[in-house]
Parts: structure tokens; C-alpha cells; sequence
């Protein structure tokens, strides 16, 4: 028989629905039936589109021997972390705190009271490595609760204390942290294959946004080629997908050769965004190409009929990791015949020997990634590959993962003039506005017809950042004016007495911590877009307010990433655009069409305000009128914005 997840509509839970667990959701029951009965809780915790959560449910969640235990010992419950990020956020740091790392799926043991005494990530069905199986673990946990119970408890109230002492401001900010960070990076890079560090690899699109922006301000040539080699390595390799476009999770191998194969809706949209800003950077047609293939995917496999974005797309098919990615030569062969076959195969790197189990995953790493001419048997490819197996599609819509997109999709469109992008994000912003945000509050997500959870700090900042998005590609007042309206909901609800701003709203549920992230994992941090946000609210609007609540938070922001400043690349970004600010231009129209023009005449970076006429703001010679500050410094009143921007308009 289905369990209570049968009711949610997140895809995660549904998919343990029929477990032979007496799975509960997150919520009041589950937790007064543990109370009532006195039994610890379990709580397992990731998304639907998890390699190794699908391996743990099958091993252990599937099995009636592990339901049994988990069933008579302890009240399970199942969270979907991209439906609940402040769940997900408490327990991954106590799991971090316990055992020096986290992932998915997160396994937890909790009090009633929802405080953690135990935890870790995958456990296998039957122990191995010095892992215990998780029968076993059960068991033993189990017992604990029986027979030593205080000191469980004295653990759980420990970890709760010393979490809470983490979650406190730092100290204060270096002077030049931008430049410290620009060091670091440049330390940890990978001069042979692109990417920082050592594989896993993942693309950390904000770090390179940052370096494209810390390197065409700066003048620094060693942080632009960090940029461009790693963002061309990427594309180069099996990372991306080079049948159907996007961008997959992140690379198991140095090269970025062999990737794991999920694909998310937020890695996809920051890598339009980064490869956006290298086009408009370095004027290299390569970056516009990769992003629009991205953007082809997304719009393609990802979007709504109602225009929202979908979470992801799975890395399993038909129970194999990988399989609807890899190819052999015969089929391809067969499929494109002999000749253009054989030419598919050797620009695409697919050989007998393959380069992942046996088989070929499509790439460029020893093939010029900048040569098209095989581009045509593409789509044959893709509809042969969509044929012989299915992907798993997420389409929850998540609020913040939206926001990321309708921005990237709004860049994208700056550069390359393509309206098709402007209307992909206005029809999305469109679909927010109907489904999750009332005009008075903002909810997580939509699926099946109902809303989720009222919204986190991060779907609040990320759709301020898709509203200055679409303000950057339009000059509509009305955008401007929604950012500002939910600028202020965040000043209200969010606001952290010693700095900052909590994930969660005044109103929200209250857990054993309300976290406060700041550091950028795989997206960037809800308190980094804020400090962007912040910062171009107060260039956009010269309103001393936003400038008094950026400095705020950018001092807070910076105190924070003091000791390990790469891992806050959003608020590097915030901090130039403070220190070296883009380039300011108020213009005043003598007609609406002039719109268009102004926008193509300017650098996509600048900062564009549009005004009526004005004492302060007159029109020159009858005629629309430019007021340009650039450099350090404002020049006088021009009808001709190609004097002042020569590069742009050459």
C-alpha cells in the first residue's frame, strides 16, 4: 500500500511513495508521533534527481527487512531538499559539524524536539570500508536510544551549541579582498585543464563571472584567461553535452571529461549568465554560441507550457548512470552511415576502445571546439539518443532557480539581440507573478497545481536579481519598481539584528537553528545576491537607503568571507561593483522607440537608468539627453552616446 507520500506532489517524494517505509513528510504529525511514542526520527533527505539517493531507496527503503526496523524503531521522514532548503541547511550543517563533510542523501537521526544527534549520507544496505550497513546502523541506534538516552541527548543540546556559536559574525574584513581572492584563485588553478583544484570539478560559474569582471576592471590578463581557458575546457569536454546542448552537473575527472550526468536548472542558467558576460567581455563569438546551445536545451527540455522552468533532468536511465549519454561507433555508423559516421566519430572523440565503461561519451577535448561544420547531424543524433531510453524530468518550479534563469536568459539577450531569450524570461516572469507571488507574498515553488512553502531568503533575492535582469533588457519602470517592493519585504522579514539576513522569513516555521548562509556552494548564496542586489538598487536609484543597507551588508559579507574569500564570489561581485562601478548612464528620451537604441549603444554592464524630463535632468538641444559618469568621473550632457562609449559603438 502507498504511504502518506502519495499525498505531496514534490517528484522526490512521490518516487518513495510506495515504499514499504511508513514514510511521514516534514511536519507537526510526524514529530507528536515520535513525542507520543517515544522513538527517535530518521530523517532522510534529497531530490529526485540524485544518483545516490536512488541507490540507497533501492538498496535499503525498498527492502521489507530495513522497512521493518525502521518501521518498529523510529518515525521516518522524507524531505525533498529543494523544497525545503532551511531543513536542508540545519542538517547538512550538523551532519558537516559530525562528520567533516555532507551530500545526498543526507541521513539524520533527530530527537522529537528535531535536535540532531547522529548523522551521515549514504549507508550502504551490508557494511563495507569500514561503513556500517544500514540494518545495522539501526540497530545500534536503536539501542543507544534505549540504553543511553542522556547521552544522545547531551550530544543533540552539544551540537545545537556549537552550531549556533559558527552561525555568529566574524571578524573584520581585509583591506582588498577582491585582489586577495584574485591570489587564491590563481593558486588553486588547474593551468593544464582548466577549474580550481582537484576533481570533482565542479563549474562554480560565479567564481568566473568574477574573474571576468575582476579582470576587465582590474586590467588583469591572468584572471580573464582563468576564465575563458576553464569555461572553454568545459564546454570542450563531457561536461558538455554536446548531443543535446546544457551543461551536466559537475565532472568526476580533472579534464571534464567524464561528467556526472544530472543536469540542474540553476548550473545551466549561471553558465549562460558567465558565458554571456565572456562575450561581452572578450567579444569572442565561441561564449554567445556556448550560452545560446544552453539556452536551446533549457527552452527545449526544461520549460513549461506555461513558461516556468523545471528543476533537472536525471543522470540515471533505466537504473544506469549515464546510459542515455554514451554512444558506440557501429551505432552512430549506422545511424549517419559510413562516411559521416566515421567524421561524427573522430570530431566527437568516440572510438571502440570508449572512454566510460566500454561505451563513448561525445567531446572536443582533442577537436577544435570553434569548428561547426558537423553541427547539422545533431539533432539526427539527438532524436536517435531520445529514442532509446528516457531521462527522469524534476518539474517542480522553483522560485529561485527561475530567477537565476530569467537573469541569465536577459543577459544573453543583451549580447546577442535574439528577442526569442527577452520573451523566454518575460513569459517566465509572467508565470511567478500568476502562480508563487500574490503582490503581498512570495511562495518556494509550484507543482501540480499548488503552491509551496512561503519563499526563503534565496527565492526572494534571486527574483530581485531576474527583475533588475529584466529592467537591464527592457528600461520598464514597472520592474524596477517590483525589485524595489520585494527589496523592502526582505528589509522587513529578513533582517538579521548583527548583520545579514536569515534564510528564513519572520513568519516561517522554527527550527533548531535559523540559518544564515552566506557562502556560495553550487549557487550563489542568498545573502551574496542580496549584497548584489543592494549595491545595484543604490547605483540604479542613487537612493542613500539602498546605499546605507549595502554598505551594511556588504561589511558584514566581507567580515564573513575574510578567511576563505573564493568561496564568496557573489559578494566579490557586489564589492566591485561598489569599489570599480560599471559604467552609469541617466538617459532622458525624446521617444520610447529610442529605447532599443540606447540599450545596443552602451555596454551590456552598465548601469541604465531611464527618466522622465526633469529640472535636474533636462533635455539638451530638444533631443535625447545623456548623463554619463564612467571612470571616476561624470561628463557633461551629451546627445551622442558613441563619443562616450566608443568601443561599443565602432
Amino acid at each position: 500500500m502507498p504511504n502518506r507520500l502519495q499525498f505531496e506532489t514534490s517528484p522526490y517524494l512521490l518516487q518513495h511513495a510506495g515504499n514499504p517505509v511508513d514514510w511521514y513528510p516534514w511536519g507537526d504529525e510526524a514529530f507528536r508521533r515520535a513525542t507520543e511514542e517515544d522513538k527517535p526520527v530518521f530523517l532522510s533527505i534529497g531530490y529526485s534527481t540524485c544518483h545516490w539517493c536512488h541507490v540507497m531507496a533501492h538498496e535499503s527503503f525498498e527492502d521489507p527487512g530495513i522497512a521493518a526496523l525502521l518501521n518498529r524503531d523510529f518515525i521516518a521522514v522524507k524531505v525533498d531538499r529543494e523544497e525545503r532548503p532551511d531543513v536542508d541547511q540545519v542538517y547538512m550543517a550538523a551532519c558537516q559539524a559530525m562528520t567533516g563533510s555532507g551530500g545526498w542523501p543526507l541521513s539524520v537521526f533527530l530527537t522529537p524536539e528535531k535536535k540532531p544527534f547522529f548523522a551521515g549520507t549514504y549507508f550502504p544496505k551490508h557494511g563495507r570500508g569500514g561503513v556500517p550497513g544500514f540494518g545495522e546502523l539501526l540497530e545500534a541506534v536503536a539501542a543507544a536510544w534505549k540504553s543511553d538516552r542522556d547521552g544522545l541527548l547531551r550530544q543533540a543540546d552539544w551540537l545545537i551549541r556549537q552550531l549556533q556559536r559558527e552561525s555568529s559574525p566574524k571578524g573584520t574584513a581585509p583591506d582588498d579582498l577582491p585582489g586577495w581572492a584574485a591570489a587564491m584563485y590563481r593558486r588553486s588553478y588547474d593551468r593544464e585543464n582548466g577549474g580550481f583544484g582537484r576533481a570533482p570539478k565542479f563549474p562554480a560559474a560565479h567564481n568566473l563571472q568574477f574573474l571576468l569582471a575582476y579582470g576587465a576592471r582590474r586590467g588583469d590578463a591572468a584572471c580573464l584567461d582563468m576564465a575563458e581557458h576553464t569555461l572553454v575546457q568545459m564546454y570542450r569536454g563531457g561536461l558538455f553535452d554536446h548531443v543535446g546542448g546544457g551543461f551536466c552537473r559537475y565532472s568526476t575527472d580533472a579534464r571534464f571529461l567524464v561528467p556526472h550526468f544530472e543536469k540542474m536548472l540553476y548550473d545551466n542558467a549561471l553558465l549562460i549568465l558567465t558565458c554571456a558576460e565572456a562575450c561581452a567581455v572578450t567579444g569572442k563569438g565561441l561564449y554567445r554560441n556556448i550560452a545560446e546551445r544552453t539556452a536551446a536545451y533549457v527552452l527545449r527540455e526544461l520549460t513549461g507550457p506555461e513558461g516556468g522552468f523545471f528543476c533537472a533532468q536525471d543522470a540515471d536511465s533505466d537504473g544506469e548512470e549515464g546510459k542515455y549519454y554514451l554512444f558506440t561507433p557501429r551505432e552512430l555508423h549506422d545511424l549517419l552511415g559510413e562516411a559521416d559516421g566515421e567524421a561524427f566519430c573522430r570530431r566527437f572523440g568516440v572510438t571502440e576502445a570508449g572512454n566510460f565503461e566500454g561505451k563513448n561519451i561525445p567531446n572536443l577535448l582533442d577537436s577544435d571546439p570553434a569548428d561547426d561544420t558537423l553541427d547539422f547531424l545533431l539533432p539526427k543524433v539527438r532524436a536517435y539518443r531520445a529514442g532509446r531510453c528516457t531521462l527522469h524530468l524534476d518539474d517542480k518550479v522553483l522560485t529561485a532557480w527561475n530567477g537565476l534563469m530569467i537573469a541569465a536568459l536577459c543577459r544573453l539577450y543583451r549580447v546577442s539581440g535574439n528577442a526569442e531569450y527577452l520573451a523566454a524570461a518575460e513569459r517566465a516572469d509572467r508565470f511567478l507573478r500568476e502562480r508563487v507571488w500574490d503582490g503581498d507574498r512570495l511562495y518556494a515553488g509550484f507543482r501540480a497545481g499548488k503552491r509551496g512553502v512561503p519563499a526563503f531568503l534565496d527565492d526572494y533575492a534571486a527574483l530581485i536579481f531576474a527583475q533588475l535582469g529584466l529592467y537591464a533588457a527592457t528600461l520598464d519602470a514597472p520592474y524596477l519598481e517590483r525589485a524595489e517592493r520585494l527589496c523592502e519585504a526582505v528589509l522587513a522579514g529578513f533582517r538579521a539584528p548583527d548583520g545579514g539576513f536569515f534564510l528564513s522569513g519572520e513568519g516561517s516555521e522554527r527550527l533548531p537553528l535559523r540559518p544564515r548562509e552566506t557562502y556560495d556552494g553550487a549557487m550563489p548564496s542568498g545573502n551574496g545576491l542580496m549584497g548584489w542586489n543592494l549595491t545595484r538598487l543604490a547605483l540604479l536609484t542613487g537612493d542613500e537607503s539602498y546605499e546605507r543597507e549595502a554598505e551594511r551588508q556588504l561589511d558584514f559579507l566581507a567580515a564573513e568571507a575574510g578567511q576563505y574569500p573564493t568561496g564568496y564570489a557573489m559578494t566579490l561581485l557586489a564589492l566591485l561593483d561598489r569599489d570599480c562601478p560599471p559604467p552609469k548612464v541617466t538617459a532622458v528620451l525624446k521617444t520610447p522607440q529610442e529605447r532599443e537604441t540606447l540599450l545596443r549603444a552602451v555596454p551590456p554592464d552598465a548601469v541604465v537608468r531611464l527618466l522622465p524630463e526633469a529640472a535636474e535632468y533636462p533635455l539638451k538641444n530638444g533631443a535625447s539627453t545623456f548623463y554619463v559618469c564612467r571612470d571616476g568621473r561624470c561628463f557633461p550632457p551629451s546627445n551622442d552616446l558613441s563619443a562616450l562609449f566608443p568601443s561599443v559603438n565602432a
